[in-house]
């Protein structure tokens, strides 16, 4: 542990490196308001924090900049001494979910843009899909006499489309019996058994109308048989400017572009408790310039998926960690609500 004018110190120099991004010398950290000592005093005690591994010299003549040890000691205070979201943040959080509505696919697109908006580096969104995912309604649409639109509502919130083609034209009678039989079959049924459903056609189902239930039951059947989280992720292109090597920006964003690798990563720091992993806490080389904020989010209680964000280790903490856990906040809540 680091003494009150060792850790007001350090807090300086993070927060003032990431302002500016340039090494911060003893003569700006002592004009400060919150430290209160002389150019001299600071000179000597950033020599301590650079001894015990906290701040480091990139040049001799330079100031000093934060290390991995130092983010973290400083990531670990925020609980008692970080801000709130700000105001205009804030205020975009609660307009954004004011106003959001619709399939469950195109809101987390359009909360992974939130995210990007509010921290101005890259966001994930990961939407996975619980075991426990009941289907809530099932609908037929007759687009034309040989092709129908399933949809599957289901108790998260997401919403399953699929087109089934028929092999002769339909009645929408039968098509409105069919909706019938399949909505009795699935309504409150486990999503993810549909991947291995198989209907049963009850005595004097007509004919025509058996066709259109085991049709759809197929394409369903196909469908969740690639039912994979889905990942979204906006604004790479901001990460990107703000490393320094070429291969580093490369390497990043091709770790991006994998998504099974973001669903692990993401899985093993949410299942290890982690909400801030630091450079080399990630696990992954090539994020060791990199820093994840992350929180999972839940639909009525149980875990959807996790929003992240990933920046420069030298990033806006404070924001970062205020704006992720509102929005998972948020999210939660319009998820379990409806």
């Amino acid at each position: 542990m680091l003494d009150d004018r060792k850790s007001a110190i350090l807090r300086a120099v993070v927060e003032q490196y990431v302002s500016t991004a340039q090494p911060v010398g003893s003569n700006a950290v002592a004009a400060r308001s919150d430290v209160s000592v002389s150019s001299a005093t600071v000179r000597n005690e950033m020599t301590l924090l650079e001894r015990d591994g906290y701040l480091v010299q990139p040049h001799t003549s330079a100031g000093r900049v934060p290390t991995e040890k130092g983010y973290r000691y400083f990531v670990d205070g925020l609980a008692d001494g970080g801000r709130e979201l700000s105001a205009g943040s804030a205020r975009q959080v609660r307009e954004f979910f004011t106003a959001a509505h619709g399939e469950l696919e195109q809101m987390l697109h359009d909360t992974t843009r939130l995210l990007t908006s509010l921290t101005h580096t890259a966001a994930v969104v990961v939407g996975e899909q619980p075991s426990d995912v009941r289907i809530r309604s099932v609908q037929l649409v007759d687009l034309s006499p040989q092709v129908l639109l399933a949809v599957v509502v289901c108790s998260n919130g997401d919403v399953l489309k699929r087109t089934v083609e028929m092999t002769a034209p339909t009645d929408p009678d039968d098509v409105a019996a069919a909706q019938s039989v399949i909505a009795a079959a699935l309504a409150g049924t486990a999503r993810v058994d549909l991947r291995t459903w198989s209907p049963v056609i009850a005595e004097g189902v007509p004919a025509a109308v058996g066709t259109v239930v085991d049709a759809t039951a197929a394409e369903l059947r196909t469908a969740l048989q690639t039912d994979e989280a889905r990942v979204f992720v906006e604004g790479a292109s901001l990460l990107a400017g703000s490393l320094e090597a070429r291969e580093t920006v490369e390497q990043v964003l091709g770790i991006l572009e994998q998504q099974f690798v973001v669903v692990s990563l993401l899985k093993e720091l949410v299942d290890r408790g982690v909400t801030v992993a630091i450079g080399s806490e990630t696990g992954v080389g090539p994020l060791a310039e990199c820093s994840l904020v992350l929180s999972p989010y839940r639909a009525e209680g149980e875990v959807a998926g996790t929003i992240a964000v990933l920046g420069p280790t030298r990033m806006d903490y404070q924001e970062t960690v205020a704006a992720v856990a509102v929005v998972s906040q948020r999210l939660s809540r319009i998820l379990t609500e409806g």
